[in-house]
């Protein structure tokens, strides 16, 4: 696909999702111009990310918010983006005993109330093990730690939802 021959609607529909339930990003790509560079993967998550790092505190908090719980209850609903259905699933998260749902219950509920949006990471590649260790030692960070270590994960994310498309 040839990104500079689409217009907006269809960048938006295109890329819109690459950061969950902010398709803002690709509005202001789309306005920021796209080129021929834009077709290469890296260099269009390059940009991505820098729009979302020079967008405000509160942009950023509100994108890390539109991000659902690992194995919460929007997947236990079946009311996931199909990215986050999919990557969630790639790690298990859909197969957790009771007593992984309850510990990842527990963790979702004090994490958010500590930090104000949900524990995210980048779940590709991950077990379901590695992850809640991965929980357990990150909400011990403080508020400004976890801020950037989730914009972070946010970020892999969205490359590889790039990578994907």
């Amino acid at each position: 696909m040839v990104l500079e021959k689409l217009n907006q609607a269809e960048i938006i529909d295109l890329l819109g999702s690459i950061y969950e339930h902010s398709p803002w990003v690709a509005k202001i790509l789309f306005s920021q111009g796209i080129t021929s560079q834009d077709n290469d993967v890296g260099f269009l998550a390059e940009r991505m990310k820098r729009i979302v790092d020079t967008s405000s505190e509160e942009m950023k908090l509100n994108l890390l918010q539109a991000h659902p719980e690992l194995a919460g209850k929007l997947a236990i609903s079946g009311n996931l983006t199909k990215d986050s259905t999919a990557e969630q699933a790639s790690a298990g998260l859909d197969q957790c005993s009771k007593e992984e749902f309850a510990e990842f219950s527990k963790l979702n509920f004090e994490y958010t109330k500590k930090f104000g949006h949900p524990f995210i990471i980048a779940v590709k590649g991950l077990t379901r093990s590695e992850i809640l260790t991965s929980f357990k030692q990150r909400i011990n960070n403080d508020s400004q730690m976890e801020f950037e270590t989730a914009l972070r994960e946010v970020h892999k994310i969205a490359l590889l939802r790039l990578k994907a498309l």
